[in-house]
């Protein structure tokens, strides 16, 4: 990936900031052992015949700016519950999207889903941190992580029951998720470097994830229409966060998107 792109300068500012961490992991480690029970992200994604969504609460983007600075973000997860999501994903980095622990932890109250910590992980810290402030699953970027670092963080993830959602771009950076095992992979239709939406992405890379991975569709995901393609291609789940918080009626919009009825995915091993 070449140098200067958005996600290699988050995740640089994420590296920086994990190096000056010094708190004890075995403290944390026993901390997060002490938590309550997670509410079960990938079993809620998994529940039902229709398409599930996970609804964002998502205040600005780096490419974007601002998209709903003032959100309250309670309220939108009580929305997005009363729309019929399945789960939901929230944005806590603080410097590039305006996120923090605290709208994760109201969105969770209100909504009574179990919720994604959407963030930057790069550190066995940010792991335990997701557990910590409440998040019932973690996001693993795989192309801001080595193949080493995504097993290792994988398998915190599962010991202090955190689900883990495995984000890829294309079809080698599924090869290596793959050989993690993951239970939830992502495909996140959104070019790493220009930030633009690339909308036959999701479709190409889905007859490669294995029949038992739940698949999930990221970004550029604008209304019914998209949601059906998607659908179409096998994914039993798609993440939504710039359309939602966006919508003047939250609900209706996550009723829209999960309307769509699950479909076989197709296998390059079919045929």
């Amino acid at each position: 990936m070449s140098a200067g792109t958005y996600l290699d300068r988050i995740v640089a500012a994420h590296r920086a900031a994990a190096v000056t961490d010094d708190r004890s992991l075995v403290e944390q480690r026993a901390r997060a052992a002490a938590c309550p029970p997670t509410r079960g992200f990938a079993r809620a994604l998994a529940a039902g015949d229709r398409v599930a969504v996970i609804a964002e609460v998502k205040r600005r983007s780096p490419s974007k700016g601002d998209l709903n600075a003032g959100l309250d973000p309670a309220a939108l997860g009580a929305a997005y519950a009363a729309g019929g999501a399945a789960c939901l994903s929230v944005l806590t980095d603080v410097e590039f999207f305006g996120g923090s622990p605290t709208d994760l932890a109201a969105a969770r109250e209100a909504s009574g889903l179990p919720v994604l910590r959407k963030d930057f992980t790069v550190s066995e810290h940010d792991v335990l941190d997701a557990r910590l402030m409440g998040a019932d699953a973690v996001l693993l970027i795989a192309a801001a992580l080595s193949d080493a670092e995504l097993g290792r963080f994988h398998d915190l993830a599962e010991e202090v029951h955190l689900d883990v959602l495995v984000e890829v771009h294309d079809e080698h950076e599924l090869k290596r998720a793959l050989r993690i095992g993951p239970r939830v992979v992502g495909v996140n239709q959104r070019d790493l470097v220009t930030f633009a939406v690339d909308t036959a992405r999701a479709v190409r890379v889905a007859p490669l994830i294995p029949q038992n991975v739940l698949a999930v569709a990221e970004s550029g995901i604008i209304g019914a229409a998209d949601a059906e393609v998607l659908a179409e291609a096998g994914y039993q789940a798609l993440l939504v966060g710039e359309t939602l918080v966006r919508a003047g009626d939250p609900s209706a919009a996550v009723d829209g998107l999960r309307a769509r009825r699950r479909q076989p995915r197709p296998s390059v091993l079919e045929g």
